[in-house]
């Protein structure tokens, strides 16, 4: 079963006042210029799942820069290839969170609303690589927590609750600890936090631990079909993680639990806690050199997340009974003419709906016939004039004036 986008409609969102994309099931490609607002409906789409999209984005950062204060966003697709029919899926900014003084997400399934954003993964999942990942490696263990964790989302989306009651305890620990001290907060109020953090702790770290054996499964399939990226050895480093491998898990919860009251003196003075799943590590090391990935070229890295991103899409594709969307920015362009074809052969072979980015049209030659093509221009979106357009419905932008600031796309 391949589900797929057959309108995307955008509203109030980055660069892009109200445009609305008539689509066939074919793959996507977007072509234009630097600046043009390709990557911007990338990230629309990213918003179809739990979490903050693919720039990790505030909920009002991405609200169109000409709005009226105070303005919402939206996000809209109508989903087809469902086993129940058509569906449409909505996401944005929640006027009525604003008129509270504070900014929440809505989720709304064919105009019901939902509470929380577990209900997207039901319908559809979404998966991505952009040009800003390729320091995954490089930076801090927070950039690639978050990246597992978004690899989570598309097949438990009750893990971003778990992630939220877990920094929420921990932040209530470290302000207690930090305006009270360890002897002079309430230690009744601590156990009770403590308590929190250690059983959303032990299900965050099995969820990590079976994920990162799943994903570690899919990339050795990946390989065997091509071996033009390099095959990634994956694990999750961490107490808890590590914990959990050798003890039972009521063990492990009691242990945490007892580490953290012990540690609260030296938390109260430098903060947050030594050991916990927000210390964990996603780490990937390159098989055929036996290094790290951080110690591998910018070549080898490049090659080591992409071969982790088609893992996780085939991951999905296996446990979902259907594959994500993909979404591909700029990613051609580091590529040869041969490892390039071979990347659109094995995306293809996924049977999910790829949308794939770049500023030079010729690169996806490969694709006339079995892509619909869309030229992107200072926020305005027309049919390409390739040949790949034979089946294209042309997009059309639409700027009218919403002077009530509510979120026509999600309804």
């Amino acid at each position: 079963m391949t589900q797929v986008i057959t309108d995307l409609r955008l509203f109030r969102f980055r660069c892009y006042h109200d445009i609305s994309l008539k689509l066939d099931n074919r793959a996507v490609v977007l072509t234009g210029p630097n600046g043009a607002g390709k990557t911007n409906i990338l990230e629309a789409l990213s918003f179809l799942s739990p979490g903050r999209g693919l720039r990790q984005a505030a909920l009002d950062e991405v609200t169109q820069n000409s709005a009226t204060p105070g303005s919402t966003w939206a996000v809209s697709a109508m989903l087809d290839g469902m086993r129940y029919g058509k569906i449409r899926i909505g996401t944005g900014l929640d006027p009525a969170s604003i008129a509270k003084g504070v900014k929440k997400r809505i989720v709304k399934i064919d105009g019901d609303a939902r509470k929380g954003q577990s209900g997207l993964t039901e319908y559809l999942s979404v998966v991505w690589v952009t040009p800003q990942m390729d320091r995954l490696f490089l930076d801090g263990s927070a950039l690639r927590r978050r990246f597992l964790d978004q690899v989570i989302f598309n097949f438990d989306g009750a893990h971003l609750g778990r992630l939220n009651k877990y920094e929420k305890a921990l932040r209530e620990r470290s302000r207690l600890l930090r305006e009270r001290g360890a002897d002079g907060a309430d230690p009744a109020w601590l156990s009770s936090l403590e308590t929190v953090m250690a059983e959303a702790a032990l299900a965050i770290a099995a969820a990590r631990l079976i994920t990162v054996e799943r994903l570690q499964k899919a990339a050795i399939e990946n390989h065997l079909h091509t071996d033009i990226f390099p095959l990634p050895v994956i694990r999750i480093e961490g107490w808890v993680e590590r914990a959990l491998e050798n003890d039972p898990a009521l063990k492990v919860e009691e242990d945490f639990k007892e580490m953290l009251r012990r540690g609260r003196p030296r938390d109260a003075m430098v903060g947050g806690a030594e050991h916990g799943t927000h210390r964990s590590d996603f780490m990937v090391w390159h098989k055929g050199h036996n290094l790290l990935a951080d110690q591998c070229s910018t070549g080898e890295q490049k090659g080591l997340l992409m071969a982790v991103t088609l893992a996780h899409a085939r991951l999905v594709a296996a446990e979902r009974g259907f594959p994500p969307i993909l979404l591909l920015d700029e990613m051609a362009a580091h590529l040869d003419e041969h490892r390039r074809k071979t990347l659109f052969e094995m995306v293809f072979s996924l049977g999910g709906q790829c949308w794939m980015t770049g500023t030079d049209k010729e690169l996806f030659a490969p694709l006339k016939g079995q892509a619909q093509f869309l030229d992107i221009e200072n926020a305005a979106v027309t049919a390409s004039t390739s040949p790949a357009t034979d089946r294209f419905i042309p997009a059309t932008e639409k700027q009218e004036k919403e002077e009530d600031g509510t979120c026509p796309q999600t309804r």
